[in-house]
C-alpha cells in the first residue's frame, strides 16, 4: 500500500491450449483425464494415463503430499474401486501403479490440458452439468460472480535455469469473502512475476466474464487488462498505487477530505480492532485509465490490544457505475480479493507446497493442479475447513473416489 496515498485522519505468456476440448455431455473426471496425455507409447503402457492421475487425485483429496506418500495410498485403495477404474478406460485390471510409475507420470503429463480439464470439471460441478457424486452440491448461482486474480510461486520447485514455478490462479466464487470460491483456471508464467498481466489476460480469454467482476492487486491494474474485461462483458474493481504513476497522482489530489464515508465496518478479532472506510466519487474526467465510472478510497485504522494504533490507505477505480455498485459492493470487492489467498495459505499449509522437493519437469505444476482440483471438490461438498477435510476424506479410502465421482 503507497506511503503516500491520501489518507484521511480518523474522524509473454505461456499459452493455453486452443485445441483442447471437451464433449458437452462428458463432465465425469476420468472421462475427461482421457484427453491428458504424458508422452509415453500406447505400446505395452499397463498403466493408462487418466487412472494414474485419478488415483493421485485421490489421495490429494485425502491430504497425502509426495509420491512417496501417495503410492503408499495407493497401495491399499479397495481393489474394486481399482479393477473399476482401469475397466472404465478399456484397459485390464493388472498391479497397482508403482511409485516410479506414479513419478513418470506426473512429471510428464501436459499440464495445460489438464488444468483445462480441472476448469472443465469444475465447471460443470458448479453449474449443475456435471455427472453427480452423491456427495457434491452445486453451487450455481443467478448472482455474478466475482473472479480473483493472484499468482503464486511455488519456492521448492526450481529448474536447471534456477527459476521458481510462479502460477497464476483465477478463484470464482460469490461477491465479497467466500470460502467456497474454486479456483476456474491456472497458468504458469513465463519468467518473472512482472510477466504476471500478460498471462492473466491469456487466462481471461479463456473465461466467460459476463456480468462477472474481476479483482486483483495493484500489478494488474493495466489498460489492456481493463480493456480485455470490458469488451468481454465484464467489470473490474482495481487498487492503485505508485507503479501507475499518473494514474495515482490523479486519483490522490481528488478532495477526498469532503467526500462522505460511503460504508464503513469495524471487526474485532486476533487481539486487534480494524474500522474499515470506504468514500466514492465519480470518476474525474481525463482520468488515465479506460472505463472508469467510480474511483475510491479506502481506509484502514488498526488498534492492538496494547493501544497501539496504525493506518493504511488505498485508492482505486471500478467500471462499475453507481447504480450497480455503491460503496457498500465495492468494499465487499475488494476484501473478496484476498480469499485468494487463503488458497495458497491452504497449499502452504495443509499440503507443505513450498517444501516440497518435486522439482522435475512438469511434476511441481501438475501436483499443484491437483491440489487446486482436491480443495475445489472439497469445497463443493460443503468443505471449507480444508486441512480437516481431508482428515475426513482419509477415514474412508472410498470417500475421496466418491467426491471426485469416481465410483461410477
Amino acid at each position: 500500500m503507497p506511503q503516500s496515498a491520501t489518507l484521511i485522519a480518523d474522524p509473454s505468456p505461456v499459452p493455453l491450449p486452443e485445441d483442447v476440448s471437451f464433449t458437452p455431455s462428458c463432465h465425469g473426471l476420468l472421462d475427461l483425464l482421457l484427453a491428458v496425455g504424458d508422452g509415453r507409447s500406447d505400446q505395452g503402457r499397463d498403466h493408462p494415463v487418466a487412472v494414474v492421475l485419478a488415483l493421485v487425485a485421490a489421495a490429494t483429496v485425502a491430504g497425502l503430499k509426495g509420491y512417496t506418500a501417495i503410492s503408499g495410498w495407493v497401495a491399499d485403495v479397495p481393489a474394486e474401486i481399482l479393477d473399476s477404474l482401469y475397466t472404465r478406460v478399456e484397459a485390464r485390471p493388472g498391479a497397482r501403479p508403482s511409485r516410479s510409475t506414479l513419478w513418470r507420470v506426473c512429471t510428464d503429463t501436459d499440464g495445460d490440458v489438464l488444468d483445462a480439464v480441472i476448469a472443465e470439471w469444475t465447471t460443470a460441478q458448479r453449474t449443475g452439468t456435471g455427472t453427480g457424486t452423491g456427495e457434491q452440491d452445486s453451487t450455481s448461482s443467478d448472482t455474478p460472480a466475482q473472479i480473483r486474480l493472484d499468482g503464486k510461486t511455488v519456492r521448492g520447485a526450481v529448474d536447471a535455469d534456477g527459476e521458481q514455478l510462479h502460477l497464476l490462479s483465477a478463484l470464482a466464487g460469490s461477491p465479497g469473502p467466500d470460502p467456497a470460491a474454486v479456483i476456474i483456471a491456472q497458468a504458469p508464467t513465463d519468467g518473472a512475476k512482472t510477466r504476471e498481466p500478460e498471462t492473466a489476460r491469456a487466462l481471461l480469454e479463456t473465461l466467460d466474464l459476463r456480468d462477472a467482476t474481476v479483482t486483483a492487486d495493484a500489478l494488474h491494474t493495466v489498460k489492456a487488462t481493463a480493456e480485455l474485461i470490458h469488451q468481454q462483458g465484464g467489470h473490474f474493481v482495481l487498487p492503485v498505487k505508485e507503479n501507475r504513476p499518473a494514474l495515482f497522482d490523479a486519483l490522490n489530489v481528488l478532495p477526498w477530505a469532503d467526500t462522505p464515508i460511503g460504508y464503513e465496518s469495524t471487526e474485532t478479532g486476533h487481539g486487534r480492532t480494524t474500522r474499515r472506510t470506504i468514500r466514492v466519487l465519480p470518476a474525474p474526467p481525463g482520468l488515465p485509465f479506460p472505463h472508469v465510472s467510480q474511483v475510491w478510497l479506502i481506509e484502514r485504522y488498526v488498534t492492538t490490544g496494547d493501544g497501539k494504533q496504525s493506518a493504511a490507505a488505498q485508492l482505486g477505480v471500478t467500471s462499475h457505475p453507481a447504480e450497480a455498485a455503491g460503496p457498500t459492493e465495492i468494499a465487499a470487492f475488494n476484501r473478496g480479493q484476498w480469499t485468494i489467498e487463503s488458497l495458497h495459505f491452504i497449499r502452504d499449509t495443509c499440503y507443505r507446497e513450498d517444501h516440497s522437493r518435486v522439482r522435475t519437469r512438469s511434476g511441481p505444476r501438475v501436483l499443484a493442479s491437483l491440489r487446486n482440483l482436491a480443495i475445489n471438490a472439497l469445497r463443493l461438498a460443503g468443505r471449507t475447513d480444508i486441512t480437516e477435510a481431508t482428515r475426513w476424506a482419509n477415514r474412508d479410502m472410498t470417500r475421496p473416489f466418491t467426491i471426485l465421482g469416481l465410483t461410477g
